[in-house]
């Protein structure tokens, strides 16, 4: 059976506990996950008595017969309605769907096209089922993982071994370039916008480049990632510029403890909350703590931010398999701040860890 099989067996199993015949998957990621398929428009009934149906427009028609060998297609562009339909015809009386993904418009849309196929199947909400499917990566997912955090990692060494992360350039400039390595290194695009803040700039979490110049002894904070297979990376590193002063390596000591205690807490079984407080207490224990502004981590996968949520506000304990990060801060306003972050996948034994660029200060 093949991995997306796999996982849509697992859904089959939720959908037939719930007393459900059929779901109808519409969130495009969700659909990739469950079928391979990369198409723009797509969506996905799975049926718990078979055979599942995957929905694309005439486009696609080609690209999800190569993808998807094992699902039956249809091609209509009209895609949810036409799935909709099917689900009808094949006698389907409750149907689940992504509560999460149908807007309320197109909730209308589809008790109206179910309503004018036949006898309405009732509909019911399976809320986030196929992302706490995604929580768990296999094994081919967390190799795809390693390979996106390889190509991070690569671009920073070079870039640094280059002397690219140097006073008199840009934000703006060391971004692109960092973009542009990763795309050479066999990324298929960043994970995210590229966030590159030296000085001040450093304090702010999620500071866009601009045309800020890097400037000798300023903290220079890096936050990126690449994208491989549709796998995101995130790692974030920060380095001085020219000499370090004591308040910074100050404070780069104190988050580097911070996100060691955060990584060490990454067990089976363990609470998310009680995860980021092990990490969070450190700084707040050095009288920081209104300086560490989010929270500790997030999954990361398909998307660069999906279940589990790492912070105060988090729900749920940790499993083997879930791919997070793990990304504490302190943030000076005015002055400049320090985040490290790390991809990391939580196993049975010691948490794996993906991104393997040193944490050690680095003064360049």
């Amino acid at each position: 059976m093949s991995r997306p099989a796999e996982r849509r067996a697992a859904l089959r199993s939720r959908a037939a506990a719930e007393g459900l015949d059929a779901v109808l998957v519409t969130n495009l990621l969700n659909v990739r996950y469950l079928t391979g398929f990369t198409g723009s428009n797509g969506a996905l009934l799975v049926r718990v008595d078979g055979p599942d149906l995957l929905g694309t427009d005439g486009r696609y028609t080609t690209q999800a017969g190569t993808q998807v060998s094992d699902v039956e297609l249809l091609i209509d562009r009209a895609t949810v309605p036409a799935l909709a339909r099917a689900a009808v015809q094949r006698g389907v009386g409750r149907l689940g769907y992504e509560s999460h993904d149908v807007t309320v418009d197109g909730f209308a849309q589809l008790e109206k096209v179910l309503g004018e196929a036949g006898t309405s199947p009732e509909l019911v909400s399976i809320r986030r089922a196929v992302e706490a499917l995604r929580a768990i990566k296999d094994d081919d997912e967390v190799e795809s993982l390693r390979r996106a955090c390889a190509v991070a990692d690569q671009a920073l060494a070079e870039l640094a071994a280059e002397g690219a992360l140097r006073p008199g350039r840009t934000e703006l400039q060391v971004g692109r370039e960092l973009d542009a390595r990763m795309l050479a290194l066999g990324a298929e695009a960043p994970s995210f916008e590229t966030i590159v803040a030296t000085g001040a700039n450093s304090a702010i979490p999620h500071h866009r480049p601009d045309s800020t110049e890097l400037r000798a002894g300023d903290f220079l904070k890096l936050d990126f990632g690449a994208t491989v297979d549709g796998y995101h990376s995130d790692m974030t590193r920060t380095v001085v510029l020219g000499h370090a002063a004591d308040w910074q390596r100050e404070i780069y000591e104190l988050v580097a403890a911070s996100q060691a205690a955060g990584r060490a807490a990454l067990a089976v079984g363990a609470d998310v909350v009680a995860v980021d407080s092990v990490a969070r207490d450190v700084i707040a224990d050095a009288g920081h703590g209104e300086h560490f502004t989010h929270g500790l981590g997030h999954g990361v996968g398909l998307e660069i931010h999906e279940a589990p949520g790492i912070g105060p506000l988090g729900a749920g304990r940790l499993a083997a398999g879930m791919a997070v990060t793990v990304e504490p801060g302190v943030y000076l306003p005015g002055h400049g701040g320090v985040r490290i972050e790390d991809t990391v996948v939580v196993t049975d034994d010691e948490p794996e860890l993906l991104t393997l660029t040193s944490k050690e200060l680095l003064v360049l």
